[in-house]
């Protein structure tokens, strides 16, 4: 996701070069949108990355601090959804 952003912003400021010397209002209103755009694009990844950093930092911090009851939960769930499983297995043989 980080590589598309970056492309995409080098895309539009190629674009905004390659339209510099084309005159006009409404060339110039756009590529200041496009700029606008492309400054929030960023904002809002740089927002997002770091958001998802921290649960990933906290819930790593949770797992290292309950390792145990971690393993217990995750055994549990797999043993009851072999549990499942098992029971609708249309292959049984009775």
């Amino acid at each position: 996701m980080a590589h598309d952003i970056e492309k995409l912003a080098h895309d539009a400021s190629v674009l905004v070069t390659a339209t510099a010397d084309v005159a006009g209002d409404h060339i110039e209103e756009a590529r200041q949108q496009l700029a606008a755009g492309v400054d929030r694009a960023r904002e809002i990844y740089s927002r997002a990355r770091g958001k998802a950093l921290d649960g990933t930092r906290a819930a790593d911090a949770i797992l290292h601090e309950n390792l145990y009851q971690v393993v217990a939960a995750g055994v549990v769930a797999g043993v009851f959804i072999g549990f499942l499983l098992a029971t609708r297995c249309s292959c049984r043989r009775e």
